[in-house]
């Protein structure tokens, strides 16, 4: 994988997550992803690896196919443990500790597509 492609999959992964976290999410999402197995939640995650899908189909299907199970999967539990734990602590958007939960949120969904990027890096695939 060559340097312009590693900056072109990073940089649609990150447009991928605003999309999905911030346009296409809906209050049915966001308000039940702390009940584990949730279909709200569920859906949300599916919708995240969907757009997974659509950043590496070009580059290999099958791959795109492993790549989008995996981060579905991450991405699910990674949401649901904030949600889980901003109301085991009963914080919300006033508060310092939400924020905090939430920017942890943020870079580790980062750090899956930079862990994603660097195990394309390697010659598994």
């Amino acid at each position: 994988m060559k340097s312009e492609q590693i900056l072109i999959f990073l940089t649609f992964l990150i447009i991928k997550h605003f999309i999905c976290d911030f346009v296409l999410q809906t209050s049915y999402q966001y308000l039940n992803k702390h009940k584990y197995g949730h279909p709200g939640g569920l859906l949300h995650a599916t919708i995240h690896g969907f757009g997974t899908f659509c950043v590496f189909v070009w580059w290999s299907a099958p791959i795109a196919i492993v790549i989008t199970f995996v981060d579905s999967i991450v991405h699910y539990h990674i949401d649901w443990a904030k949600a889980y734990l901003t109301r085991y602590i009963s914080c919300n958007a006033t508060m310092g500790r939400f924020w905090i939960l939430f920017g942890i949120d943020q870079l580790l969904h980062y750090l899956t597509y930079i862990g994603i990027i660097a195990v394309l890096l390697t010659d598994i695939f």
